[in-house]
C-alpha cells in the first residue's frame, strides 16, 4: 500500500488509480501488456505508462512516489493537470483509454468481463402493446439517490431496486409507435442480464437544480458489505438465468469519496485489500489502515460540508463457497 503524490490538484486521478492498482484481477491484465517498442510511443501509451508507476510502488521503499509520467502521458488525452476533475468521468475515461490501446484481443476481452454490466432495454407501447428489446453494456451502474419527486432514497438497495424501475413516458415524453403510427405512451424499462467480477456503482451525488446550478447531495446514504443484487431486484427487474444470478454475491472491494463542494473538494480512496482483507485510505500520499467504521462515515451527512461522501463504489464477486 504505496501513496502518490499529489501534482497539480490529482487527487481525483490517485484515487482512481489506487482502486486500479489494488485490484490483482486488474494488475494480471496489466502485466501481460505488449511493451511499444520506441520511446516516443511509450511516452504516450496509458496502459504501459500505469505498469510502470505499479512497478514503481511495488519496487519502492517510500511512502509514496510521483504519477508525473503518468500525468503527463494522460495530458495528450486531455486529462489536464490543476482541474476539478468527476471521478466517474475519469474512470470512465482511464478504463477507455486502456481498452483502446491494449494490443492484445484477449486482454480487450478479460478488461470487458472484469468490469462491464451487461442490461437489455425494453420499450413497450401502451396502446397497443408492441415492444422492442435492445442488449446494451455500461461500465457503472449510475445510480440516483433522489426519486422523481425529489424524495431521498435511504439505502443503496432502494437505489438499485428504483433505477431498475419501470418508467411511464407520457405528454411531451411520449415516443412514436410504428404499429399506432403516431405518438403514443410508452412503458421503458431495463433488465439486468449479466454482471462483471468487478461491479461499479456510481452514486449520482452531483445534480443541476433548474438555475443550471450544479448541487451536491451529502445526505445519509447507507451501503453493505455484503450485497446480493439478486436479493435485491423482484423477478421482473432481471433477465438472466439461475445460474448467472447465482454469482451475483459481492463484497465491497472500495469506495472513492468525495469532500467538499462541487467546485473545490478532495478526493480519497477506502480499498480493502484482496490478500490481507485489511482497509486502507489512500489520501494522495499519506496510506493508513482504518478500520470498517471508518469507511462508514462515508455515508454521507448534509450538515457536514467538508464531510466525505461515498462517490464511486467498488463491490468484488464472492468465491463460491
Amino acid at each position: 500500500a504505496i501513496g502518490l503524490y499529489n501534482v497539480g490538484l490529482s487527487c481525483c486521478l490517485n484515487s482512481v488509480l489506487q482502486v486500479f492498482f489494488m485490484n490483482l484481477h486488474f494488475t494480471a491484465i496489466l502485466r501481460r501488456i505488449i511493451v511499444p517498442a520506441h520511446p516516443a510511443q511509450k511516452r504516450i501509451s496509458v496502459p504501459y505508462q500505469m505498469l510502470l508507476l505499479l512497478e514503481m510502488m511495488q519496487r519502492g521503499k517510500q511512502k509514496a512516489v510521483y504519477p508525473s509520467d503518468l500525468v503527463c502521458c494522460l495530458s495528450a488525452y486531455k486529462v489536464k493537470l490543476f482541474v476539478q476533475h468527476d471521478a466517474a468521468q475519469l474512470f470512465l475515461t482511464l478504463w477507455n483509454l486502456l481498452k483502446k490501446q491494449m494490443k492484445k484481443p484477449e486482454l480487450v476481452e478479460e478488461l470487458r468481463d472484469l468490469y462491464t454490466i451487461c442490461v437489455q432495454q425494453h420499450l413497450a407501447c401502451q396502446k397497443c402493446y408492441s415492444e422492442t428489446k435492445r442488449n446494451s453494456s455500461m461500465l457503472t451502474l449510475p445510480l440516483p439517490v433522489l426519486d422523481s419527486n425529489s424524495h431521498i432514497l435511504k439505502t443503496l438497495e432502494d437505489c438499485l431496486r428504483y433505477f431498475f424501475d419501470p418508467e411511464e413516458l407520457t405528454d411531451h415524453n411520449m415516443c412514436f409507435c410504428e404499429q399506432c403510427g403516431k405518438k403514443t405512451p410508452f412503458l421503458q424499462s431495463m433488465k439486468l442480464v449479466h454482471l462483471p467480477q468487478t461491479l461499479t456503482i456510481h452514486l449520482k451525488r452531483f445534480c443541476f437544480e433548474q438555475s443550471a446550478y450544479i448541487h451536491k447531495l451529502s445526505h445519509y446514504l447507507p451501503f453493505p458489505q455484503e450485497l446480493d443484487v439478486s436479493a435485491v431486484l423482484t423477478e421482473n427487474q432481471c433477465q438472466a438465468d439461475d445460474s448467472e444470478k447465482a454469482a451475483w454475491k459481492y463484497e465491497l472491494f472500495g469506495v472513492v469519496a468525495h469532500s467538499g463542494s462541487t467546485s473545490y473538494g478532495h478526493y480519497c480512496a477506502y480499498i480493502r485489500s484482496l490478500t490481507e482483507r485489511k482497509w486502507y485510505c489512500f489520501n494522495d500520499s499519506e496510506v493508513r489502515q482504518v478500520s470498517w467504521d471508518d469507511v462508514k462515515c462515508t455515508y454521507g451527512h448534509s450538515k457536514l460540508h467538508w464531510g466525505q461522501t461515498a462517490y464511486l463504489l467498488f463491490y468484488m464477486k464472492k468465491r463460491p463457497q
